[in-house]
């Protein structure tokens, strides 16, 4: 019984960890995603041409953490953990831009097969130019994502939060602008 409870515990505990995960890397992204639509936006109507994309940008963050999630579970660029943290955060921002590029082909092709096409049509349809262009903003995007990450991980939690955001009430003698 006790076992049971404890187990409980922790699968609530793991919940509300993965939670916290997924609304920090969807808020990171959403923000990065909403800027880059913003930016369309006012581009465009320099041509008088009115779009607004902020919920394919929203959805777009959300599937994209799901997809980070779903490597970080699979243990996708744990390769050069080992070494400095840019050369960690690197290859992470790589191997997963890597990774979501290829969930963007696929979501492409799905959509061309639902629309009617086959496959070798919907595969001859995918733009990569605009899938590359994609990626690689998606890249740049992951850096400082994965380099506060990797950060996050040398250091602690504990101490990631309290470097980032402040210990709180507590005073630090070492530095007299403190308290």
């Amino acid at each position: 019984m006790v076992a049971d409870e404890t187990k409980n515990k922790g699968r609530k505990e793991k919940a509300k960890h993965e939670l916290k995960e997924l609304l920090t890397i969807f808020i990171y992204l959403a923000f990065f995603f909403c800027a880059l639509i913003t930016y369309d936006m006012f581009l465009l109507n320099e041509y008088h041409i009115k779009q607004w994309d902020y919920a394919f940008a929203l959805i777009n963050a959300l599937v994209i953490t799901k997809v980070i999630m779903i490597g970080e579970y699979a243990k996708l660029g744990k390769r050069y953990e080992a070494g400095t943290l840019f050369v960690s955060a690197i290859w992470k921002a790589f191997v997963f831009s890597l990774l979501v590029f290829a969930f963007h082909v696929v979501e492409e092709v799905i959509k061309r097969l639902i629309h009617g096409d086959d496959v070798a049509a919907a595969s001859r349809n995918i733009r990569l130019d605009e899938l590359a262009g994609r990626s690689i903003v998606v890249f740049c995007t992951f850096i400082p994502l994965f380099a506060f990450r990797e950060f996050r991980r040398v250091m602690g939690e504990k101490e990631f939060q309290a470097l980032l955001f402040g210990k709180g009430d507590e005073k630090d003698p070492a530095h007299p602008t403190s308290g």
